[in-house]
């Protein structure tokens, strides 16, 4: 099994991925960043698809063609599985439609509670006494589709906005490795992601 972890940042994520003892084939980012050079220096194939080149983030942006162009680096590469990783590029169906089932995403929220950008916000916004992260496979419809995992974590009495997702990080860098390397496992034997979702729950 191939993998493709998508980046946009830091690379905190694959650095987790990384250690946990994941094989990545391919690391891919829309911009130039940080997680780029954490693929490079792990000896992994470090691809940038700059969305630059596509409009940018201006209203012009070729969202579609955009996801038409990383669909066909992914599949030239061979790529099984796709695994978004603080990706900031919202794809459209020319992606999907290249691995149908079989991308990933991370959030920081107990879904399908606290959807989009800005959820950890939300829920301190709305007073729960826990979020947490929930590992799922994604879908065109923005912070949907089956999911695979979740870890539950307290909302203390003195959170902020960052304290708080710093919380939900350090529990999604254990979390998320976990998921895909029981996807991976259960792709090798031929069985979808989706229809493995139930064994793969945690919460």
């Amino acid at each position: 099994m191939r993998l493709c972890v998508l980046v946009s940042g830091s690379g905190t994520i694959l650095e987790a991925m990384l250690s946990s003892g994941l094989e990545v084939a391919l690391v891919a980012s829309d911009r130039p960043c940080r997680g780029l050079e954490v693929a490079e220096q792990a000896g992994v194939e470090a691809l940038l698809v700059d969305r630059g080149d596509y409009g940018g983030f201006t209203k012009g942006f070729e969202r579609d063609a955009y996801s038409q162009v990383l669909a066909d680096a992914l599949t030239s590469r061979r790529i099984d599985l796709v695994a978004m990783a603080g990706f900031g590029t919202v794809v459209t169906s020319p992606l999907h439609a290249a691995f149908p089932g079989r991308i990933l995403n991370t959030h920081p929220s107990l879904l399908p509670e606290f959807k989009g950008w800005h959820a950890v916000a939300q829920a301190l916004e709305a007073g729960v006494a826990e979020s947490g992260c929930t590992v799922h496979v994604a879908t065109e419809a923005l912070d949907d589709g089956p999911i695979l995992a979740q870890r539950r974590v307290a909302v203390l009495r003195d959170d902020d906005e960052h304290s708080l997702h710093e919380r939900i990080k350090n529990v999604e860098r254990v979390l998320y490795p976990m998921v895909v390397s029981r996807v991976m496992a259960s792709l090798a034997e031929g069985i979808e992601p989706a229809s493995v979702a139930q064994t793969l729950e945690e919460k």
